[in-house]
């Protein structure tokens, strides 16, 4: 980049390379310590994505990763927006999760949310009767923030506004406290954001799949929206592809871009049948005039937090 310390990083991750500390640990054990390189110390550590993205991409403005559990995805992003705001010029930021080896799995074997549930289908549905727990994913999003009118002035489209965020805590697996938490960090978002709750136009729920964990979240989104929690659309993409810890709520808010763009809300795939009072979207995504969204995370810690973002252009409602 022309001018590298005005561009910064900052990630949120559970776990760095998954794929490369995999390999590691089969020569620890296949062949023994030697064959193992120096460089496993940090490759799976959770700082790596933000060192790589910097180092490969020359970026050397302010650096960091956020480690706030599931919830640090969204978090990450009201980071990069708060370094914007104090004279950073951009922040590269996102999420990428891949915990799908072997030996990451078996680390994932101890949580009880963890969908046990053999068929694909069927694993993961929260909001439902057959809710079982969540299916992980490998995934993830980077976005760019930068201020408004530096974008604008070198003809960059802004695609959406980072509105309004907050973020509690309610401690690990302690689902019924996550309603009042969750429903704090709604409302704090929303105030931020100089937000009513009847203009959330969509809200992309967290969608742990875990019964509690589920009712808590419906009545979170009631407590912060009033009346209007009951009939805003509400969708969870997610259900198709799996739950990709930290990078999830960062898809979600690229969903929420797209969403807001092409004015359709995505569905939640494999749900067609709910018993929590939601407008959830299902089956085939919905046409609707979208230019404020309300994304929504919770992690297995305890940690909550939501984003309110606006459609381009629409700075004031």
């Amino acid at each position: 980049p022309a001018e590298p310390y005005s561009i910064g990083v900052v990630t949120a991750a559970g776990s760095g390379g998954g794929e490369f500390g995999q390999r590691e640990l089969q020569k620890l054990w296949g062949q023994g310590s030697k064959f193992v390189g120096p460089y496993q110390s940090i490759a799976w550590f959770y700082a790596a994505t933000t060192g790589q993205v910097s180092i490969w991409s020359g970026f050397k403005g302010p650096c960091g990763v956020v480690a706030s559990d599931e919830a640090g995805g969204l978090d990450a992003i009201a980071h990069a927006a708060r370094t914007v705001r104090r004279g950073t010029g951009a922040m590269v930021v996102g999420s990428a999760e891949a915990p799908l080896a072997p030996y990451s799995m078996v680390c994932q074997l101890g949580y009880p949310e963890l969908s046990t549930a053999e068929d694909p289908d069927r694993a993961y549905l929260p909001f439902t009767e057959k809710a079982c727990g969540f299916a992980p994913a490998e995934g993830g999003a980077m976005l760019v923030v930068e201020d408004e009118n530096r974008a604008r002035e070198r003809g960059t489209d802004v695609r959406a506004l980072v509105a309004g965020h907050s973020a509690t805590f309610t401690g690990a697996s302690r689902w019924e406290e996550s309603r009042e938490g969750l429903a704090r960090a709604i409302k704090g978002a929303l105030d931020e954001a100089g937000c009513a709750p009847e203009e959330i136009d969509v809200v992309f729920a967290d969608a742990m799949g875990v019964p509690e964990a589920d009712r808590a979240e419906a009545l979170a989104i009631a407590d912060a929206l009033g009346a209007h929690g009951s009939r805003v659309p509400v969708t969870a993409p997610k259900t198709g592809t799996g739950r990709a810890y930290c990078a999830a709520p960062v898809l979600d808010v690229a969903s929420a871009v797209f969403a807001m763009e092409n004015g359709l809300v995505p569905p939640t795939p494999n749900v067609f049948d709910i018993c929590h009072d939601l407008d959830l979207v299902m089956s085939r995504a919905r046409p609707a005039e979208l230019r404020t969204a309300l994304v929504l995370s919770r992690g297995l810690m305890g940690s909550n937090a939501a984003l309110v973002v606006r459609r381009g252009g629409d700075s004031a409602r």
